[in-house]
């Protein structure tokens, strides 16, 4: 059984996740849901959502999304760098809703993840002819993430999460593969000397 502390603890980060990713008229009833959970409670739904693994009840909680990127938990990858990886969210808002991860636990996105993410938000929008891309922040485990979600028509960001099939996220991952090629760094052309660009020095009497 896990302790007083602890429970508090994965309770807090839950409801922090529920913040920044639930819809607004959803908030109020997921949180009490998990505001009532007693421990063994808060232990069974850890396990349902791969949070922890059974036999590791009373234990530190795993990250779920380090244990993505160890490939302990499976997931739908579709595209992938040295920094993070781009999963389906398995419970998407939308068609082609993407997580980023980044590959060290931190909580804190680093410049080329944020690129990574932007490359992929423009795959995406191109490859399934989204409207638009919108992408916001998560946490959860002390482990920072992106979620990129495109919008359609008659589609918002306030659309209700559903559990996506085995099947179409099999299909999905397929058809939205994205390479993203490094960025090629150009170098300056240098100027030849000339008298025009070169300033001597004043000599001192």
């Amino acid at each position: 059984m896990m302790q007083k502390d602890q429970i508090e603890q994965i309770k807090q980060q839950l409801i922090e996740q529920i913040q920044t990713t639930f819809p607004d008229d959803k908030k109020d009833s997921a949180i009490r849901q998990i505001e009532s959970m007693d421990g063994e409670q808060l232990e069974e739904f850890l396990i349902q959502n791969n949070l922890i693994k059974e036999g590791e009840k009373g234990g530190e909680q795993q990250c779920v999304f380090c244990s993505i990127i160890s490939n302990k938990i499976q997931s739908h990858k579709i595209s992938e760098n040295e920094n993070a990886i781009a999963v389906l969210e398995i419970n998407p808002i939308s068609k082609g809703h993407v997580l980023i991860i980044p590959k060290p636990h931190v909580q804190e996105v680093s410049k080329e993840t944020e690129e990574f993410a932007r490359q992929v938000s423009l795959k995406l929008k191109e490859k399934l002819q989204a409207k638009e891309i919108e992408m916001q922040d998560s946490e959860m485990f002390g482990h920072k993430t992106i979620n990129i979600i495109p919008i359609y028509d008659g589609n918002t960001l306030k659309n209700e999460r559903k559990p996506a099939q085995k099947k179409d996220l099999e299909n999905l991952q397929k058809e939205l593969q994205i390479e993203i090629e490094p960025e090629e760094i150009e170098e300056e052309e240098e100027e030849p000397i000339t008298d025009k660009n070169t300033r001597l020095p004043r000599r001192i009497p």
